[in-house]
């Protein structure tokens, strides 16, 4: 059989045994979703005033519902009624979920959402809480010994330096400014809100929102209000997830992929944060925690090759191309068949009268 034909009917198979993903905007309904083991926390900081308290209260109340459509454990701290001057602060129960959640030796990613405002007095940046505020430096300690994946997500000005101080391997980091400067009240934190708990921003429609696709949505979303407005943007996002501590643009990408013109593109942050969702398609959820990574390895090694192939030859090319496609279908078989008969109800059995 011709080897082209020969990757065809690989690829056919493997879209087969992946399904056809359904855009719906209902949660995905799988018994796997009540024991994914991601969890998120949702930081909202001061308010300063009242209308940026409503403001950040919606943005909260948006990943809250997206928290409770992916069946996953989620806490928000900084929305109950402002602490009597006895009682423990924002920035004390900050530390002590975080030392809980971090000990947890997990594959699964704890999300961080902190929303609010910030500042920048050019040595250090601080996320501003009801009372102390949170410095990166201080947010950095507290993740040091982490035994999960992390996103943390900075929905507020001059957040660029808690990229830096944040930045490790396993871990997304997503600021709303390029830089400390950028002091303005950042409005990034109300597209990512939005682009995280539904499809509009499935550009590759396979059911399911990453973090990277929300990202470069509310990046977008971000640059046309000041575009629509005729103002002069006052922040950039970025997003680091390879743990270099420099971070990338949306200004990189054409849609979802990069620009042909970059240079360097293994540098480019987007590996990691493709293949994380919060709410996960129900194909998603057929996967165990071993087979999601297993399926990560092979796709990132798809992606590399799929970078060589007009330096390959075509013969060679197509032969690792069906190396990593077979067993990636053959994988999703086996989660298809697994979920099957999870799903296959059983017969009690007869007991005779006598």
């Amino acid at each position: 059989m011709n080897r082209v034909v020969c990757c065809i009917f690989i690829l056919l198979f493997a879209v087969n045994a992946v399904g056809n993903p359904v855009r719906s905007d209902e949660p995905a309904t799988s018994a796997a979703s009540t024991t994914a083991g991601q969890r998120l926390l949702i930081v909202v900081g001061a308010d300063g005033t009242e209308e940026y308290g409503t403001t950040f209260r919606m943005w909260s109340d948006r990943w809250k519902t997206a928290a409770e459509r992916a069946t996953i454990e989620h806490r928000i701290i900084g929305t109950d009624l402002q602490a009597s001057e006895n009682s423990i602060t924002d920035l004390e129960t900050l530390k002590q979920t975080l030392s809980e959640w971090t000990r947890t030796d997990t594959r699964e990613p704890l999300w961080i959402v902190l929303i609010g405002h910030g500042t920048f007095d050019q040595k250090s940046a601080s996320f501003n809480l009801r009372g102390p505020d949170l410095s990166a430096g201080a947010m950095a300690e507290l993740c040091k010994d982490s035994r999960c994946p992390l996103a943390v997500i900075c929905c507020f000005s001059c957040s660029a330096p808690f990229l830096n101080s944040l930045s490790a391997p396993e871990r997304v980091i997503v600021t709303a400014t390029k830089d400390g400067n950028q002091i303005q009240f950042s409005r990034f934190g109300d597209a990512m809100s939005l682009a995280i708990s539904g499809l509009d921003a499935d550009t590759d429609r396979d059911g399911q929102t990453s973090l990277m696709e929300a990202w470069l949505f509310a990046s977008r979303r971000t640059a046309e209000f000041y575009s629509e407005e005729g103002r002069l943007a006052t922040e950039h996002s970025l997003l680091d997830d390879n743990g270099d501590g420099k971070g990338s643009r949306s200004e990189l990408f054409e849609g979802r992929e990069l620009k042909s013109d970059v240079k360097d593109p293994q540098l480019v942050d987007r590996q990691l944060s493709s293949r994380w969702h919060l709410i996960r398609s129900s194909e998603e959820l057929s996967l165990t925690p071993e087979q999601r990574e297993k399926r990560d390895e092979f796709e990132l090694k798809l992606a590399e090759l799929r970078t060589q192939k007009d330096s390959l030859p075509e013969e060679e090319y197509l032969n690792r191309l069906q190396e990593l496609l077979v067993p990636l279908a053959q994988l999703y078989d086996e989660a298809g068949k697994t979920e099957e008969k999870s799903a296959t109800p059983v017969s009690e059995p007869s007991v005779s009268q006598p």
